[in-house]
């Protein structure tokens, strides 16, 4: 099994991810990035102009398991993973836990989520783990959820990753798990402001709109850790024979005006 996250190999919520599921009885490797690569989605970094993966051996503190730092995104930890550059390719992903909530249709920009579809790509079922952001930072309890979904693989669909986002606080406050859709705008709602030439700073606003009914960020605000499916890229269900016709006749277009 591989663990992986955004924050980085020496982040806490990696930590409490790995050890969870090591004292679960699992074959465990953590392999991530060396500092923090949180937002690259599933960026793979120059792999096409290098050619290399650059990584050292780490340690954390408490997890018996090899541990690897690796120069790049968590992505790229993944696919080099499957491609069996780190020993036998991993049965399953588990990336995390981030710290924030990675909720509503901006997940397509998490670094954690885009770990566990990279996985998917190459069949290798995954769980992406977050939890919202608190002080204390009650990290086994998200660990603890986790290391639960895990042992219930088998009934996972096969060609989903699982979103799961947790509140902060302890195990025993928790509210339940619940089934989640995404939220239609996610959890930031942002202006751009341009303050000088050639910067823009991004704003949140001071009021968000209340989370519309369902959505993961309705139930973690009620205190639920929300599970919801997503699957990665493929071809879209659209008619591919008006497609080609449409593409034909831009073409022909294109040649007339070109003439």
């Amino acid at each position: 099994m591989l663990v992986t996250n955004d924050d980085g190999v020496g982040a806490p919520g990696i930590r409490a991810l790995a050890g969870a599921l090591v004292r679960a009885g699992h074959e465990v490797s953590v392999i991530a990035p060396a500092q923090d690569c949180s937002g690259f989605s599933a960026a793979l970094g120059p792999l096409h102009v290098t050619g290399k993966i650059d990584f050292e051996r780490a340690t954390i503190a408490g997890i018996d398991a090899p541990v690897y730092a690796v120069a790049g995104p968590p992505a790229l930890c993944v696919f080099a993973a499957c491609l069996g550059g780190f020993g036998e390719p991993p049965e399953m992903v588990v990336s995390g836990i981030n710290l924030g909530a990675n909720t509503g249709r901006a997940i397509l920009h998490s670094g954690t989520v885009g770990a566990a579809l990279t996985g998917l790509n190459f069949a290798c079922p995954g769980l992406a783990v977050s939890q919202v952001v608190g002080d204390p930072q009650e990290w086994e309890t998200a660990a603890a959820i986790a290391a639960a979904l895990v042992a219930r693989a088998s009934a996972w669909p096969d060609d989903v990753v699982l979103n799961v986002n947790v509140p902060n606080g302890p195990l025993e406050g928790l509210a339940g798990v619940v089934p989640a859709v995404l939220e239609g705008g996610g959890t930031v709602r942002s202006a751009l402001i341009e303050r000088e030439a050639g910067v823009l700073e991004w704003h949140l606003p001071d009021r968000r709109p209340e989370p519309r009914e369902g959505t993961d960020n309705h139930w973690l605000a009620l205190g639920y850790a929300t599970v919801t499916p997503i699957r990665g890229p493929g071809a879209a269900s659209a008619p591919v024979h008006e497609l080609a016709a449409v593409v034909s006749d831009a073409v022909a277009s294109a040649e007339q005006l070109s003439a």
